[in-house]
């Protein structure tokens, strides 16, 4: 592709210089014109990393650079909702952490301001971006497995002693159903291909840890009788799984998150043997660039505008379940 976007990237967190900017980097579609962070020396040590032309020693004069197209955004959370509309102001398209905000109203407002300024917003949901993901929703609308019934998910890891962790900030937007609870949530409404109707949730709030919570499960509920019956956790072993139950099947997918090349198998379970699935493998973070790029490129981007309030929708939910202790209706 001769037409390269031209990526800012807005703060040097470990996700960026760890897997998104190389996987900018190794794109067809994409280029890092220029990296910012709240200091020069920073930026400059890792724009030296990566071969960047620009570094800025401030977010304003990023979004100033008439030569960077779209910015990804990597800060912490509860700054998503500031910079993701200053950037949309500024006239460039967005490429944002999950969870996008800390509650729905200000996904709304983002959101917004995006369609005001006319660029294009997308929630930094890398595992959507796999292949597998499309063979999945193939076998499934297939009929292999039968009417789906039921979803089970989970993610937890256990990162308890880092006390210091961005995570455990609760006026930050720490805790795990926004860090990595937010994985199985998503996956519910992409294979469901539908909203859920109410929530309930029971969640560990831990005064070490600013009393965020630091492991959740629940019970979502999505309409014919459908569910999502899910855990995760920072406080626990570290472990992904991904099930889909049918009348006549199931598809169990392990490491459904994180998949990259080696690990993108899958396993359809039904009346005979067990059938492994070896799913074609990718870097989800380079699909995703490229795939960010191709819809700014077209103006048709892949997944609804109005995705990232959904996706709050339902995280605020869990949340307040968990808080109050009892089901909270989402219809």
């Amino acid at each position: 592709m001769a037409e390269k976007l031209r990526w800012g990237i807005m703060g040097c967190a470990q996700i960026a210089t760890g897997s998104v900017m190389p996987a900018i980097q190794e794109s067809e579609t994409g280029v890092i014109r220029a990296v910012a962070s709240r200091g020069l020396t920073k930026s400059s040590s890792v724009a030296a990393e990566f071969g960047i032309e620009q570094a800025y020693g401030s977010y304003e004069e990023l979004l100033a650079d008439p030569e960077v197209d779209a910015v990804y955004i990597p800060l912490p959370n509860h700054l998503h909702c500031e910079w993701v509309i200053r950037a949309a102001e500024a006239g460039k398209h967005i490429l944002c952490e999950k969870p996008i905000a800390l509650n729905s109203r200000e996904a709304a407002e983002m959101v917004e301001a995006c369609r005001k300024a006319g660029v294009h917003l997308a929630e930094a949901y890398m595992y959507r971006h796999h292949p597998r993901i499309n063979e999945l929703q193939v076998i499934i609308a297939s009929g292999e497995i039968g009417a789906v019934r039921t979803i089970r998910g989970t993610f937890t890891y256990n990162d308890a002693t880092d006390t210091s962790n961005i995570r455990f900030n609760a006026a930050w937007g720490g805790g795990s159903l926004y860090d990595v609870g937010c994985y199985p949530l998503t996956a519910a409404r992409l294979l469901f291909g539908t909203e859920p109707e109410a929530v309930t949730v029971h969640a560990l709030f831990s005064q070490e840890h600013d009393n965020v919570d630091m492991m959740a499960s629940g019970l979502v509920e999505f309409p014919g009788g459908k569910s999502l019956i899910f855990d995760c956790g920072m406080w626990a072993y570290n472990r992904q799984l991904l099930e889909v139950l049918g009348t006549q099947g199931r598809i169990e997918i392990p490491m459904p998150f994180n998949a990259r090349f080696d690990d993108a198998e899958f396993f359809v379970y039904g009346g005979g043997e067990p059938r492994r699935v070896e799913a074609f493998g990718a870097n989800p973070y380079v699909q995703q660039a490229d795939h960010f790029a191709t819809a700014v490129f077209t103006g048709k981007p892949w997944i609804a505008e109005e995705d990232p309030v959904l996706n709050m929708r339902l995280i605020e939910s869990c949340l307040t379940s968990a808080r109050k202790r009892e089901r909270i209706s989402m219809t």
